[in-house]
């Protein structure tokens, strides 16, 4: 790039860290202006980047020149705020999940494929080096042809992450099986190579909706109350005066190319990681911690019984949040706003992720049956798969 890219970013909350990796003054990118409706966003705003204008006001934001934008509200604003950015015509990064209903989802999709405006959605997780590994694995057939995944992820932060502010209410989340888990359903999507066309799930709030210490939280945020000495979860203090979303999920997907999957969430275990297992027709890898230093196993050899692993391999570290993979999203992104092409993560993709999440909490709320995902229409899926080209319309 020539001269630095404008960049824009509405809402500065819980993701506002990504600023740092967008605000590079000379070297490609400047934060010039920043949109949040709080008083504490727009001083922590100001506080952070001196030199950006700081609004209340969208339009002067949409009007401001962006050469790009980073939608990074609440997830139950998502489109609103990102349908009226590709609309006026500047490249959107929507924080993951695209929002919280399919419709939401689509409306973001139609409008970006109608307008012609680029759209990034920020699955960072597509560049964590656990996930990379493993797709390397797979890709180099190394367990050969991949038939299940299975995906156990213990929340040990749940309590303080997700109970004591708005991710607590299902008018601002739908479920965490969709705020949370939309990052290991597009995970497992990808590892498998395709989409969920059918799933039911179980869940159930089982601990913190007992708990009686309850508080209003308003104009806090998770760095004012988290701990590691809020245990055990029934002793948690300050939850959310309203709780109506699941502390434990447990959902089986059916994907379209015959893949059987499984998720499973829990927000009071002691521990907090990912663990994956990946089985092939040759063999299975699984990872052990899914931070740097940590360890994916690859077995590719029968054993009778619990056999070692054929390989160890360290899973890699990188510079930034999430093990170097925030700043290479946004680095994706600020190229792909630039210069368009092919990304990493898919539009398409996090609808899907969105549509399993939507849906799986629809099963669980009622009597455990299966969904069936409904299709996009092919002009559009095959726009995005693409990589957005420019469109020449009549």
């Amino acid at each position: 790039m020539e001269k630095d890219l404008k960049v824009g970013i509405v809402g500065f909350g819980l993701r506002s860290g990504l600023w740092k990796h967008a605000h590079k003054p000379g070297q490609g990118s400047e934060v010039t202006i920043i949109c949040d409706l709080s008083e504490r966003g727009r001083t922590d705003a100001a506080g952070r980047i001196p030199s950006a204008r700081v609004t209340d006001d969208l339009e002067e934001l949409l009007s401001s020149g962006l050469d790009a934008v980073l939608v990074l509200t609440p997830d139950s604003q998502h489109a609103a705020v990102a349908v009226r950015t590709l609309k006026a015509g500047i490249p959107t990064f929507c924080e993951k999940p695209l929002d919280i209903t399919v419709e939401a989802a689509d409306l973001i999709l139609q409008t970006a494929y109608e307008i012609g405006t680029r759209l990034y959605v920020g699955h960072n997780m597509r560049h964590m080096p656990v996930v990379v590994q493993m797709r390397q694995l797979i890709e180099d057939g190394r367990i050969g042809d991949v038939k299940a995944i299975w995906c156990r992820h213990f929340v040990g932060h749940g309590g303080d992450y997700y109970f004591k502010d708005w991710h607590a209410q299902r008018a601002n989340v739908t479920s965490l099986l969709l705020q949370k888990g939309a990052h290991d359903i597009d995970v497992i999507h990808w590892l498998a190579g395709g989409y969920t066309k059918r799933v039911a799930a179980v869940g159930d709030l089982a601990v913190y909706g007992d708990v009686p210490n309850r508080s209003d939280n308003t104009g806090k945020r998770m760095g004012d109350w988290f701990s590691l000495d809020n245990w055990p979860p029934t002793e948690q203090k300050d939850l959310a005066e309203v709780i109506d979303v699941e502390d434990i999920s447990m959902m089986n997907m059916v994907l379209d190319n015959g893949v059987l999957a499984s998720y499973q969430q829990c927000h009071f275990t002691p521990d907090y990681w990912r663990n994956y297992t990946i089985i092939g027709t040759k063999g299975r890898i699984e990872n052990f911690g899914d931070g740097p230093g940590e360890s994916i196993n690859v077995w590719t050899s029968r054993t009778s019984g619990r056999g070692e692993p054929d390989e160890v391999i360290t899973i890699q570290d990188g510079d930034g949040g999430h093990g170097g993979a925030d700043p290479r999203l946004i680095e994706e992104f600020l190229r792909f706003a630039s210069d368009g092409g092919r990304t990493r993560t898919s539009p398409i993709a996090a609808r899907q992720a969105v549509a399993a999440g939507v849906l799986a909490a629809e099963s669980l709320r009622g009597d455990g049956s299966a969904r069936e995902v409904p299709a996009l229409p092919a002009d559009l899926v095959e726009y995005f798969e693409a990589g957005q080209p420019a469109l020449v319309r009549d």
